[in-house]
């Protein structure tokens, strides 16, 4: 069992920036506190991102959706996304997941209803 405590990863993450917290395969889980502006381009895997502190708008393949402390954001493999006009206390935790290009496409579940890819 591993224990990833927050308090210790903020000590350690830059900020602005990303500190990877955890590792094992295909898995990847970061601390990621931008300022200002997020810089990030699509990315190989799958990646989750649950909010711990901070409110703003994320833009993911050309959607945009408001989110607060406690929100989970999912951006698949490939696409385009940042978060935008966002507070100067974002922290978000990251998982980066699966395969390179993401997991196969298909149905996903959201709240117990299935949402076509």
């Amino acid at each position: 069992m591993h224990l990833v405590s927050l308090a210790r990863a903020r000590e350690a993450a830059p900020i602005p920036g990303f500190l990877e917290v955890f590792h094992r395969g295909s898995l990847r889980l970061e601390l990621y506190r931008p300022r200002g502006h997020d810089p990030q381009q699509p990315h190989a895997q799958d990646e989750l991102y649950v909010v711990i502190s901070g409110s703003g708008t994320f833009r993911c393949a050309g959607q945009v959706q408001t989110f607060g402390p406690g929100d989970l954001l999912y951006a698949a493999a490939g696409a385009e996304h940042r978060f935008e006009a966002f507070s100067e206390d974002l922290e978000v935790w990251v998982v980066f997941y699966g395969p390179s290009g993401g997991e196969q496409p298909g149905s996903r579940r959201v709240l117990g209803q299935v949402w076509p890819e």
